[in-house]
């Protein structure tokens, strides 16, 4: 998946825009996501997911499997949210629905607090996946260089970012020879597989690693790495219009349900 990511981000129609301006427009939806009404979290979330896939020209499906995998960590946290331990009292306010067989049950606030959750999670997420989709890692460190993070953040970050694709390449280089070997195929066999190739992993990774850092050496590494500079890039006036008018239009519809 971090290929196909990295491919995409550096392929989408939103490439030539300017990554500075595409930072930017992301934090200001992050904020609004944030502090806005939930009915229009939800705005915000659909309408990022329309930047993502019809301005941008992302694959839905690439989108929705990213998108799917994040909201796994909601799904998995939903039982701390919704159950409640016990029996409801006596006489208590509608809107409670007891598990059957189980002393657990289910409170309206509770649902309700999961939901307006689930909206806000979606709204901030997306437009994460707008910087992940459209902004390729390397501009990405120039933008934050701009913004003064320190250089051995932005170094750590490159290592770490090319850390991914050695563990990729060494675990899939591994499955691979299990196969051709005549692995297992069951599910079991296979979790056992995976959880015996951890050390292996491990060992494989950091050999892989010892050459990345010894390649760099070669090439004249003397403890910095130098970053292309910034190219500031137009943006055209169309993307202007929209993203502006959509910011205007969430303000207005906040200042309503507010005043209303």
């Amino acid at each position: 998946m971090i290929r196909r990511i990295d491919a995409l981000s550096g392929s989408n129609a939103l490439r030539a825009l300017s990554p500075m301006w595409k930072s930017s427009f992301a934090a200001v939806m992050f904020i609004l996501s944030y502090t806005l009404h939930p009915a229009l979290q939800g705005i915000i979330a659909a309408w990022m997911v329309v930047w993502c896939t019809v301005y941008a020209r992302i694959p839905l499906r690439a989108y929705g499997l990213l998108a799917g995998t994040a909201l796994l960590f909601y799904i998995l946290g939903m039982p701390a949210l919704l159950l409640e331990l016990g029996h409801p009292a006596a006489g208590a306010a509608a809107g409670v629905y007891q598990l059957p067989a189980l002393p657990l049950y289910i409170t309206a606030e509770g649902l309700q607090r999961a939901g307006y959750l689930l909206v806000r999670i979606a709204a901030c997420m997306s437009c994460f996946l707008f910087i992940i989709f459209t902004i390729p890692f390397t501009e990405l460190l120039q933008v934050l260089r701009r913004l003064r993070l320190p250089q051995i953040v932005l170094e750590l970050m490159l290592i770490m970012y090319r850390f991914l694709f050695i563990l990729s390449d060494t675990a899939h280089g591994m499955l691979l020879a299990r196969r051709l070997r005549g692995g297992k195929r069951s599910f079991r066999d296979k979790l056992g597989e995976t959880a015996a190739m951890a050390g292996t992993l491990f060992a494989g990774t950091m050999h892989r690693y010892y050459g990345l850092a010894q390649g760099l050496m070669t090439r004249g590494y003397t403890g910095e790495i130098m970053l292309p500079p910034y190219q500031p890039r137009p943006v055209p006036r169309k993307f202007t219009i929209r993203a502006y008018t959509g910011i205007a239009l969430l303000l207005l519809a906040q200042w309503w349900i507010v005043s209303h």
